[in-house]
């Protein structure tokens, strides 16, 4: 047997890596920027930590449909199928187009209702409306972009992705200084509306690109047409399964920034710092995720469960790394990197009071995270949506409304964010195992 080499992993999961990083640092560049802006910076800080989680949940359920693309497309491509898979992404991306649509159009005319319910109040809850209405208008676009990657990273090609979320972020982070400090004597200070501006030319710049080198570098279009492909029902079911998962991780960071936001100016202030670095570090080891979807859909269709095995243990080991890492560098710059966001001083203190948590938490994300990718490549949805009801409402819940008894307000946050995490990765880990090991001894 041809053992899995990790330079077949990096291959594909570097390139996964730098692409996923974009996301979060097209909204860690607003978080700095803004929160550097010379007057109100801490309510515009606080609009854009709430806006950007509700924009995340909306992302984040409906770009599901990336994960499903890739497990499919992977799957056609291990068994030898893929001609039978080639209307698919363009029905996905149609159907889920529509319905962000609907989403869209419904929040837009009532976001002063919708950002009231995440505590947000005066001047934050103004900032608030005036920011989604700009940077929502990018959300269809996104959508466009994360179901091409998924193409892609079917098809094995991280590298095209990568390209396209580099020029995006870059983009995105030009723009920003441009945009909310202004040129003298050319361009007026935009303060946090520059910021939208700069994400939604950033977002369909990026959308351009991927459906112009979709066209040219693969034989997939974007041209919908009927009847619907026989693997559309498969694809429904499981970003409906996705869909749910998704809603109970956005419940946990939606109690998360409402909780914050109750504390305080500044403790929601120092909650976007905290919960963007955590982003940062989660969208690291995604691109090993990724690419344990990739490899796994891929292994699971041509039937190679050793290999799948085996690819469970490297990218473990890589995850574990890469936690390791993260939770050290974070420790040498500590001291700093709070005030790359904001130079309040009752901000940073919120801040680092919880930043150690972050830290510790990184090594088991990396675990869970490993396991989601995987688990997503074997079309596996049904159980992470089960643990992930699980642990938002079982475990993450109950601990944030025992903690805020206690009055531990942010730590309590990220306290109940750290069992979240080991409720998620735990039993995904033993049904892993207990699955795919028998598979093995029958070949």
């Amino acid at each position: 047997m041809k053992l899995l080499k990790y330079s077949e992993i990096n291959k594909l999961a570097i390139p996964a890596l730098i692409s996923g990083i974009a996301e979060p640092i097209l909204s860690i560049t607003d978080t700095a920027i803004v929160g550097n802006v010379n007057y109100n910076s801490m309510e515009a800080l606080g609009a854009v930590g709430i806006v950007g989680t509700f924009l995340s949940m909306l992302v984040w359920v409906f770009g599901q449909k990336r994960s499903v693309i890739a497990s499919i497309v992977a799957q056609a491509i291990g068994a030898r199928k893929i001609d039978e898979i080639k209307s698919l992404p363009s029905q996905a991306i149609f159907i889920i187009l529509l319905m962000s649509l609907v989403i869209i159009g419904i929040t837009y005319p009532f976001a002063e209702n919708l950002f009231s319910f995440y505590n947000a109040s005066g001047l934050i809850l103004d900032y608030s409306v005036d920011y989604y209405k700009i940077r929502v208008i990018g959300i269809p676009f996104t959508l466009i972009t994360i179901g091409i990657f998924g193409v892609f990273r079917g098809l094995q090609n991280t590298i095209t992705p990568m390209a396209i979320a580099l020029v995006g972020t870059s983009l995105n982070i030009v723009l920003d200084i441009i945009l909310v400090y202004g040129i003298d004597g050319v361009l007026s200070p935009m303060h946090i509306y520059g910021a939208a501006y700069a994400s939604v030319i950033a977002q369909v710049t990026m959308a351009g690109l991927a459906v112009f080198l979709l066209y040219k570098k693969t034989k997939i279009t974007l041209r919908f047409s009927l009847p619907f492909n026989k693997k559309i029902r498969d694809f429904l079911s499981m970003f409906l399964d996705l869909i749910i998962r998704t809603l109970a991780l956005n419940i946990a960071l939606y109690f998360g920034s409402s909780f914050a936001a109750k504390y305080g100016d500044e403790f929601i202030a120092a909650y976007t710092i905290a919960i963007n670095l955590w982003f940062l570090g989660a969208f690291i080891i995604d691109g090993y995720s990724s690419a344990g979807t990739i490899l796994s859909g891929k292994f699971f269709g041509e039937k190679s469960y050793n290999k799948l095995i085996e690819l469970s243990y490297k990218l473990s080991l890589i995850g574990i790394f890469l936690g390791i890492s993260i939770f050290a560098i974070g420790m040498i710059f500590y001291g700093y990197s709070g005030i790359i966001f904001t130079k309040e001083q009752i901000v940073l203190v919120e801040f680092y009071n919880v930043f150690w948590i972050v830290l510790i938490m990184q090594p088991l994300c990396a675990i869970a995270f490993i396991f989601d990718g995987i688990f997503k490549g074997l079309g596996w949805m049904k159980k992470l949506r089960n643990v992930l009801l699980f642990s938002t409402f079982i475990v993450f819940i109950p601990t944030l409304l025992i903690t805020d008894s206690y009055g531990y307000k942010l730590e309590g946050i990220f306290l109940a964010f750290t069992l979240w995490i080991i409720a998620r990765g735990v039993p995904l880990i033993i049904k892993f195992y207990k699955t795919c090991v028998p598979l093995v001894q029958k070949m």
